[in-house]
This record gives C-alpha cells, sequence and structure tokens, in this order.
C-alpha cells in the first residue's frame, strides 16, 4: 500500500461472519455513498454464515477481504446471474474503511476482482453502479476501463435528497 502497510487479500471464509457485520456495522456511518447507514445492515450472524457459505460454493461469486495486521480494511463482493444466458456478468460493491482511504486499497481490491473473473473461464462482464458525484471512485473504475453505460435517476434518497447512479461495465 501507500503508506508501506501489508493488504493481505483472501476470499472470505464462514467463520469471517462476525468480523465481516462488525465492519460493515463500522463503515456504515463514514460514508453517504454507500447503500446503507448505521442500524440498516439487517443481516444476523446466521444469515452471512450463510451467504458466505454460498458464495464459497458459487463458481461465479466472490467475496474477499482486504486486511491489515489481521483487521478487515475492504470488503468486496461481486455476484453472477446463475442462469446460462445471464451466468457470464455479474455486479459487485465494494467498501473501504475510512482509516484506509487514499492508500490504494480499492484499486488492489478491484485488481483481485479482474484477475479472479479472467483466470475463470464464466465472467465475460463486470458491471458497477456508483453515484454520480462520486467522483473518486468514478476516476478509479475509469482507470481500471470500466465504461460507462447509462444513469439511473433518484436511485439514492440519502438525508432528504434524491441522487443519480451511474451504470458501468468492464468487458474482459
Amino acid at each position: 500500500m501507500k503508506n508501506g502497510q501489508e493488504l493481505v487479500i483472501r476470499e472470505a471464509q464462514v467463520e469471517d461472519a462476525q468480523s465481516i457485520l462488525n465492519y460493515i456495522e463500522s463503515i456504515s456511518g463514514e460514508s453517504n455513498f454507500l447503500t446503507f447507514g448505521p442500524g440498516d445492515f439487517e443481516h444476523s450472524l446466521q444469515d452471512e454464515e450463510a451467504l458466505l457459505a454460498k458464495i464459497l460454493e458459487t463458481d461465479n461469486a466472490l467475496f474477499i477481504v482486504g486486511t491489515i495486521d489481521a483487521k478487515i480494511a475492504s470488503v468486496l463482493v461481486f455476484n453472477a446471474g446463475q442462469r446460462p444466458r445471464v451466468r457470464h456478468r455479474g455486479e459487485f460493491s465494494m467498501s473501504v474503511s475510512r482509516d484506509y482511504w487514499g492508500q490504494g486499497i480499492g484499486s488492489l481490491m478491484l485488481d483481485a476482482l479482474i484477475d479472479w473473473a479472467k483466470a475463470g473461464n464464466i465472467i465475460r462482464k463486470i458491471d458497477l453502479m456508483v453515484r454520480t458525484d462520486n467522483e473518486r471512485a468514478i476516476r478509479l473504475y475509469e482507470g481500471k476501463g470500466f465504461l460507462f453505460e447509462g444513469t439511473l435517476h433518484k436511485e439514492f434518497f440519502v438525508d432528504g435528497r434524491y441522487y443519480d447512479l451511474h451504470w458501468m461495465g468492464l468487458e474482459l
């Protein structure tokens, strides 16, 4: 990372469920760009364990964590369709703890996703949605080759205001 610390990126395991839930609650108030705020994430420990188990068994889904000194600093989740006509494409979401913003973690996590997708014989397109005012994230995605595919209006409602989202995609 830019600050010299080591980021370990690995597939999330079922036993990570509680740490992931703790991470999600801790970041929930750090940014209005997330789809949830404090107290909004309603997964129980059992829900999270089941989700992780299912993703580990699915050949076109990925859940990775980025850790620093064994503490979760970032999470990326990618899910693709299960039907034959849509198994080749999916959408991801990613977050980085505010303590580590600006250290290149988002870029490294995204590289891990792209490398995983290229190494397999399934995923041919990676999609994402990003708020139109999240310029930093948009620059990251453009730098990785993602292209704008459209704008969805009034998709977010935060603090009494609606926000639009850009749909972006990367063909592999």
